[in-house]
């Protein structure tokens, strides 16, 4: 299935928002109307979507990759809490 307008926008974002500076939370309620926490539930699924990496392989091999990393370290966290 094709990208949605929405889709592409979400990467176009995601390539460029450090340019425009401030707080990503606030561009993304601007830009999108979205709380951040959906917009990443959103991008979350995009990434795992074969037409975003036709569409722009290496940022979404990078947003997988901070996802991942970001995962991992979230899991390292509970591990360390639950054996204390």
């Amino acid at each position: 299935m094709a990208l949605s307008d929405r889709d592409r926008a979400f990467l176009v974002f995601e390539g460029e928002w450090r340019r425009h500076g401030g707080a990503k939370e606030e561009a993304i309620r601007a830009e999108f109307g979205l709380a951040p926490a959906r917009y990443y539930q959103l991008l979350g699924r995009l990434l795992d979507d074969p037409e975003a990496l036709a569409a722009d392989p290496m940022l979404v091999r990078r947003l997988r990759r901070r996802r991942d990393e970001a995962a991992q370290q979230h899991r390292a966290r509970l591990g360390r809490a639950a054996a204390h």
